[in-house]
């Protein structure tokens, strides 16, 4: 466990990506079995620990430290795994030695909610300040340090001189610890065995396109739809759905599992339906109708029947047996038209082609597109294969330029990892009238991103010396403070004061410059929305 905090430890420092991929690559092949296996189901979330979560660790430093001292601590330091391995107090007595990784998950695993407040306490006097709070974050699922599944197992085909598109494919048809994948990976044995499995494919993705031209006559377009990209895979009698990182996310939409039931692998895009939600009639609402379904276990039949699921689909990468990744784009488009006859229509449809005379003209079609279900333009090279990852020349994003708007800051909190010190999680808002005749603020979205390093500390300092009301770790700010915001739609919301949503909002510009009273109506955002 000892290597393991050491390894996190490094992580959190490290801002390097090839420092993070070098150092989780020294570990991998350093640790024996199965101990890294389980460091790596760690470090890209695999892993879960249901009696195990961090109101159990604030509740046991409740009833070890005082409370005031507490609060204050877990203010300052912005993380409940750090203030509390720092806090926990020293055993009293003899304690066992410090635990393997293994060891740690088996007594994780073993640990129910009726034993865990008198477990968790003896694994945490066994180990060092460091190696507690490497084992908080590893139990809570809170690897925060800059470490997505992707880099992990770009690290670990770094590790074993392996490819990581084939480590992918492996990848979801085991389980933590990996053992068949490190056997194949380090020690030569046959790759596992993957016949028969509706698994997850690495998906092909797309370059932003930036000032240049594309000749059409090389290219095709396509509308890059407002849903999250899926793939449906069907093989063995089975059919699971996944999301863009290879999660499965079958349970929250049932009935896209009851809908292939073709051997295949499907790549699209996951919307519902419904015209009352902001899209055409029997076509794509918006996204914030799609959000409602995102991340539920299970789905009530309301939801169901109002919210109906289907895939626009993109591309065909298996078919009836038959790996069509290698055969050029316009081949695998035939044959997924052709597939179209044999899937049902209430759960399938395909994304059209933009058929323009040349770019000016695709250019004005894209700026004309604001849909609530459109995000852009997808360009992809009509003899193209589908390779897995970004490939320069093949497939590109064109997204239509963001919305703007000024708003007021009005609430500030910690982030995480090495923003920890940080105030860089900020809430802002739009005036509910004219200010010089006393209207309000009200909350229209939450950004913590699109400043640099310096422009944070600059915020940070205006923060603490502009702080008017503490609300526990939030700070409020006198309203002084202008961001210029970019967002990609709005939405009607029952769940902010303001009643709307902002999508994918994030700071564009620090209106310095700018007086708060001259920052925009909440009207102007309203006006925005698309029916």
């Amino acid at each position: 466990m000892e290597e393991f905090a050491a390894l996190v430890d490094a992580l959190v420092f490290m801002r390097s990506r090839n420092g993070k991929l070098a150092l989780i690559a020294d570990y991998l092949r350093q640790t024996p079995d199965p101990d890294r296996g389980w460091a790596l189901a760690g470090l890209t979330g695999e892993l879960d620990f249901p009696a195990v979560k961090a109101g159990t660790v604030r509740k046991l430093m409740a009833e070890r430290v005082d409370p005031a001292l507490w609060s204050l601590s877990r203010d300052f330091v912005g993380d409940t795994a750090e203030t509390a391995s720092l806090l926990w107090p020293d055993p009293s007595g003899e304690v066992a030695p410090p635990p393997t990784v293994s060891e740690a998950v088996e007594l994780l695993q073993g640990m129910t909610r009726a034993s865990v407040m008198e477990e968790l306490p003896r694994l945490f006097d066994r180990l060092s300040p460091e190696a507690r709070y490497a084992l908080i974050k590893l139990a809570t699922g809170g690897m925060r340090m800059g470490v997505s599944a992707r880099l992990a197992k770009l690290a670990f085909a770094q590790a074993f001189d392996v490819t990581v598109e084939d480590v992918e494919e492996y990848w979801h048809a085991l389980s933590p610890p990996f053992a068949e994948l490190f056997a194949w990976a380090a020690q030569g044995a046959d790759p596992p065995d993957t016949a028969n499995m509706p698994l997850f494919r690495p998906f092909m993705l797309a370059h932003p396109l930036e000032e240049e031209e594309l000749d059409l006559q090389h290219y095709v377009a396509e509308w890059k739809w407002d849903g999250i990209r899926v793939q449906l895979a069907h093989a063995g009698g089975e059919t699971r759905l996944y999301s863009r990182s290879g999660d499965d996310i079958t349970g929250s939409f049932p009935e896209m599992a009851d809908a292939l039931r073709i051997p295949a692998v499907l790549d699209g895009e996951l919307l519902v339906r419904g015209s009352h939600q902001g899209g055409e009639e029997g076509g794509a609402a918006s996204f914030n109708a799609l959000q409602q379904r995102l991340g539920r276990k299970t789905v009530p039949k309301k939801m169901l029947a109002e919210l109906p699921a289907f895939v626009r689909l993109y591309d065909v990468l298996l078919l009836d047996g038959e790996d069509l990744r290698e055969s050029p784009w316009h081949q695998r488009r035939e044959q997924l038209e052709t597939l179209m006859q044999r899937l049902p229509e209430d759960r399938f449809d395909i994304s059209q082609m933009v058929p323009a005379d040349d770019f000016a003209q695709l250019a004005r079609l894209r700026e004309g597109a604001r849909d609530d279900s459109i995000e852009g333009l997808m360009l992809k090279r009509r003899d193209a294969p589908y390779v897995a990852g970004r490939k320069t020349g093949l497939w590109y994003k064109w997204k239509r330029d963001p919305l703007l708007v000024d708003c007021v800051l009005m609430y500030a909190q910690r982030g995480n990892g090495k923003r920890s010190s940080f105030y860089s999680d900020y809430t802002f808002g739009c005036w509910d009238g004219d200010p010089d005749e006393g209207a309000d603020l009200l909350p229209v979205g939450k950004a913590y991103s699109g400043f640099t390093d310096e422009e944070l500390k600059l915020l940070d300092r205006h923060v603490r010396q502009n702080t008017v009301n503490r609300f526990g770790p939030v700070r409020e700010t006198d309203k002084s403070l202008v961001f210029e915001v970019a967002f990609d739609s709005v939405h009607l919301s029952k769940r902010h004061k303001s009643g709307l949503a902002m999508r994918f909002p994030r700071i564009h510009r620090i209106r310095w410059d700018k007086p708060a009273h001259e920052a925009d109506r909440i009207h102007a955002l309203r006006d925005l929305i698309r029916d």
